[in-house]
């Protein structure tokens, strides 16, 4: 598919509510360059699990400017514990200005090849792309949620019950809608998807009426 101009669709979400997917889908429908930003997180925290010695802030610019898609998609950063290092790393000023930077980047400076570019995170609708064409919140009840990535993670092969899952998720909306430095939050101009109840196709539909609507009128 090509578009008349480029597009920039930013998506903001609770963890295992869907954004991911959903970002995916739209991604490739649109022909968008997708970057799944909480993972970039992820990494670094994994970064600092596998050299806690080394990691400084000069690694972690030299380590971003060498960050290709395909390291997003290590499964070890599904685990748990790189999660809750990742919200922690999350809160430090310094790292997210570096990460902020590279995302920004991402999504104003897409390669050419695409229509434009898709983010999903936590602050994504208002701190890295408040002018997107297309914002939006996607959302799900929490033991929905858990209950996704209790079955991602099974499917994985990780021993792990239902209930740490739950808690994991709990103490992650925790610090996500807590944290003082750009805390998850759904703007004004972004537009709620519940997926509580939607399959995935379903979900992608509504979307994509929405998007479509306007992509006439851009």
């Amino acid at each position: 598919m090509k578009l008349k101009k480029k597009i920039k669709v930013a998506i903001d979400s609770p963890a295992a509510a869907g954004a991911g997917t959903q970002a995916k889908l739209i991604s490739r429908h649109y022909n968008l360059y997708y970057l799944d930003t909480g993972k970039i997180y992820r990494l670094i925290g994994y970064l600092k699990i596998k050299k806690p010695k080394e990691f400084s802030y000069s690694l972690v610019k030299k380590f971003i400017k060498k960050i290709k898609i395909k390291d997003l998609n290590n499964k070890k950063l599904l685990s748990d514990s790189i999660g809750i290092e990742a919200s922690i790393i999350a809160k430090d000023k310094k790292i997210r200005k570096i990460v902020h930077n590279f995302q920004i980047k991402c999504a104003y400076k897409p390669p050419k090849k695409y229509n434009g570019s898709c983010l999903d995170g936590r602050d994504i609708t208002y701190k890295i792309v408040p002018n997107a064409n297309f914002k939006f919140f996607i959302n799900a009840n929490i033991k929905t949620r858990a209950m996704r990535r209790f079955k991602e993670l099974k499917s994985y092969k990780k021993k792990i019950t239902f209930l740490e899952v739950l808690n994991s998720i709990k103490k992650r909306d925790k610090s996500d809608y807590n944290r003082k430095i750009s805390p998850l939050k759904k703007t004004k101009d972004s537009i709620l998807i519940n997926t509580t109840n939607l399959s995935k196709r379903a979900c992608f539909l509504k979307i994509k009426k929405i998007m479509d609507k306007k992509i006439q009128k851009i």
